[in-house]
């Protein structure tokens, strides 16, 4: 019975992996699955027969693959398992009694002799030899070391921000997620414990969009934390105890076409005008997803009526088009100069007739708008009159600003014109400002610099990351201000953020063409000398939990149209590595200034987009919600676009893991010193594996000037701590839902150090919902 039985499960198997393999080897690939296919419909005969050769023949198929692997993927245990796991198993149960004696011989006293196991015992022994050896190798593993001595004495950090502070977004203007505190230090991290830890309230909700997601990083300023929440709660918190001290709802309400329900932070200012104690004298900014900015009292979180209409800025004036829930603003604003300048981000592929992304500076005080710049009509910066309006759908800027305001600029990271996926029509100075990174006058609003990173970008690869600023030291002594953009497809830009000139060199590199009819792609993209840019996929990189899904990717690699990075969109559908989720994203990237090194966490994702033409999308559902993934319907214009992470049979990804890294980059020479596989899939899977394979991410690191960096932000559920010279983790703790947002640091009125995460989950990557605030110090 148990002869007949594993015939027939090798003829399911040899029909499944001879069928798929031959329709590979018809589209180009692999002849090994083929191969396979055939292997086991031999072997399931031979054993119906009972012929002992069946193992001769098995083993073929197991030496066969073993070389087929390894020639293919080395020893790389991650992609050997999936080509050879269940090959082995099935090896294994070949060798036991009940297939082996059925196929021995019985001698003429009655007596029955199991067949021979060595021709097959001897390669799969081979085998599993190999797969312990590879399990002691990390293919993917740089190792190295960043400097350690302080090259700058007195560091500019930005701003003035008292050490134990945290004012900003990336805690001072100038974006660097670095603090100068050293209480907590990589001898003493491993016995980090929780202090406390606070629940805001604000959850998922049933009728919430996917994209709902906690992505705050808190403000501290004095004895104070400030946060908000993605439905729009602002909340101040004892930054000693983490008890409440106010809360103020926005009552923003729902609307199913926001791609985003999120809140990345607040806005800290105090007024110089006005006595300390006084209403209003400190003030948070909160901005939130129904397009309004409101001011709070930072002492009571009452609002401060002086601020435009009764404390409410209305950001949908000036719109020429105005569809609810297309346009919001999801990061901090900056305060500078007596301004609060702002952007918003606009929905992505929903229509052609959205508003603008026309970034304002406003008098912080009054709401006064000051000047406005349209990257759609860039020249002109006064204030619109009333009837004017702006360009509709310019390029935006969604994430958080930088402000060097001894130059008197503001750095803005800029995205692209929507439809993402179609460049038909674009206007010139769309062609000149999307996907850009921009300084302007704080003054006037008027273009100092732009520095574009993708020319006609069909991948929606905006630059997604606040810019970093640090005035690096050159071999000469002399010192350059600089700026750090991290980029999407995981360029690195390095430039005089006075001029806009790189400093790590930026060249010029063919790319791809073959856009759909109307549209056209550059003839070359530029890339920096510093990037986490990949590889290109090859189809030895698709891979899968068993040779059965792996061969399904194998087959959609091939359908796919694909010819490396900036492979244009297409009727068919294009596979787009790095995906749009970005190799960086809003997490951005933290430098110490004072060593001159950057931490970072590149993921490494491909996605998919494929063209729809109109007049094939359906009628909205009656339910539907908003969402950057799926069908995009970009409402008047001539396609519409099907998009999400590229995907095999099981919904994990094609391509083989690492999936994400932790990364040291010395500033000065551009040089990455070492990358490191960051996560497990303990929170991927049902089972509670912790199988370190490298996981996606997103969220953004700090680093401390005690050489240590923290980071959450992976799919798994912990905020981690690394030693910023090598890049190893030294401590982690498990959060009780999902960290994709950036941690901070501060030293409280006991004169201890803390490092606070939220941890609330992404609805993105679906990660666990929550609404935590966990404060972590020494004992």
């Amino acid at each position: 019975m148990a002869i007949v039985i594993t015939s027939i499960f090798f003829i399911v198997i040899g029909l499944a992996l001879g069928g798929g393999g031959l329709w590979l080897v018809t589209l180009g690939g692999s002849i090994f699955y083929l191969f396979a296919g055939l292997m086991f419909l031999i072997t399931a005969g031979l054993l119906l027969m009972r012929k002992a050769v069946a193992l001769w023949v098995y083993a073929a198929l197991v030496v066969t693959a073993l070389a087929w692997a390894i020639w293919e993927v080395g020893f790389d245990w991650w992609q050997l398992g999936p080509r050879g796991g269940m090959i082995i198993l099935l090896g294994l149960w070949l060798l036991t009694p009940w297939i082996r004696h059925p196929l021995g011989l019985r001698s003429p006293t009655g007596i029955t002799y199991g067949a021979n196991p060595w021709p097959l015992a001897v390669p799969v022994i081979l085998a599993i030899l190999v797969a312990i050896y590879s399990m002691t190798t990390d293919p993917h593993d740089l190792a190295g070391a960043l400097p350690t001595d302080a090259v700058a004495a007195n560091p500019a950090f930005g701003g003035s921000v008292p050490d134990g502070e945290w004012h900003q977004y990336g805690r001072t203007p100038f974006g660097q997620r670095y603090s100068p505190l050293d209480q907590i230090n990589v001898q003493n991290i491993a016995t980090l414990k929780e202090a406390w830890r606070y629940q805001t309230g604000d959850v998922k909700r049933p009728e919430d969009i996917s994209e709902t997601t906690y992505q705050v990083t808190p403000l501290k300023v004095k004895d104070t934390l400030y946060l908000c929440t993605p439905h729009n709660w602002a909340i101040a918190l004892d930054a000693k105890t983490g008890k409440e001290k106010w809360k103020y709802d926005a009552n923003s309400g729902m609307n199913p076409d926001r791609q985003h329900q999120t809140c990345r932070g607040v806005t800290y200012y105090a007024d110089p005008a006005v006595a300390a104690g006084q209403p209003c004298a400190e003030r948070v900014y909160l901005p939130t997803s129904d397009a309004r900015l409101i001011a709070l009292d930072a002492t009571d979180g009452k609002i401060c009526t002086s601020f435009a209409d009764q404390g409410v800025l209305h950001l949908e004036t000036g719109m020429r088009y105005n569809p609810a829930g297309y346009y919001y603003s999801t990061s901090p604003p900056v305060a500078v100069a007596g301004k609060i300048i702002i952007g918003g981000a606009v929905n992505d592929n929903y229509s052609t007739q959205e508003q603008s992304g026309v970034i304002r500076a406003f008098d912080i005080n009054t709401g006064a708008l000051l000047w406005n710049w349209d990257s759609g009509n860039p020249d002109v910066t006064t204030p619109i009159t009333n009837g004017q309006t702006y360009t509709t759908n310019s390029p935006n800027s969604w994430s958080v600003f930088s402000v060097d305001e001894t130059l008197g600029m503001v750095y803005l990271p800029l995205g692209n014109q929507v439809p993402d996926q179609l460049g038909i029509n674009r206007s010139d100075n769309v062609e000149k400002f999307s996907s850009s990174i921009v300084a302007l006058d704080i003054a006037t609003g008027q273009l100092r610099w732009v520095r574009q990173t993708v020319h006609h970008d069909l991948w929606d690869m905006d630059v997604p990351a606040q810019p970093a600023l640090i005035d690096l030291t050159k071999p000469d002594g002399t010192v350059v201000p600089a700026l750090v953009g991290a980029t999407k497809q995981g360029d690195i830009y390095v430039l005089d953020r006075r001029t806009g000139v790189p400093i790590i060199q930026v060249k010029e590199i063919p790319a791809p063409g073959g856009a759909v009819t109307g549209d056209h792609t550059s003839p070359t993209q530029p890339i920096s000398d510093l990037t986490f840019s990949p590889e290109p996929l090859k189809e030895k990189d698709m891979w899968g939990v068993s040779l059965f899904d792996q061969l399904a990717c194998r087959i959609d690699f091939h359908r796919y149209y694909y010819e490396g990075r900036y492979t244009p969109p297409s009727l068919k559908g294009t596979i787009v590595y790095p995906g749009n989720f970005g190799t960086f994203n809003w997490g951005s990237i933290a430098v110490d200034p004072e060593r001159q090194i950057m931490f970072a966490m590149p993921t490494y994702l491909a996605f998919t987009s494929r063209l729809v033409p109109a007049a094939d999308i359906p009628p909205r559902g009656q339910d539907e919600k908003g969402s950057e993934q799926g069908l995009n319907r970009n409402d008047g214009a001539p396609y519409g676009v099907f998009m999400g992470p590229y995907l095999g049979l099981l919904k994990i990804p094609c391509q083989a893991p690492p999936w994400g890294y932790v990364a040291g980059v010395d500033l000065r020479t551009g040089k990455i010193a070492y990358m490191h596989k960051n996560g497990t899939v303990r929170d991927m899977t049902p089972l509670p594996l912790p199988f370190k394979v490298g996981v996606p991410g997103i969220g953004g690191p700090m680093l401390t000037k005690g050489g240590v960096a923290f980071l959450g932000a992976a799919v798994d559920n912990y905020l981690r701590a690394y030693d910023v010279t090598s890049g190893r983790q030294l401590w982690q703790a498990r959060l009780p839902a999902g960290g994709q947002a950036t941690p901070m640091t501060y030293m409280a009125d006991d004169n201890k150090q803390y490092v606070v995460m939220v941890a609330g989950g992404h609805g993105s990557v679906g990660t666990k919902p929550g609404d935590y605030v966990i404060a972590y110090t020494l004992p």
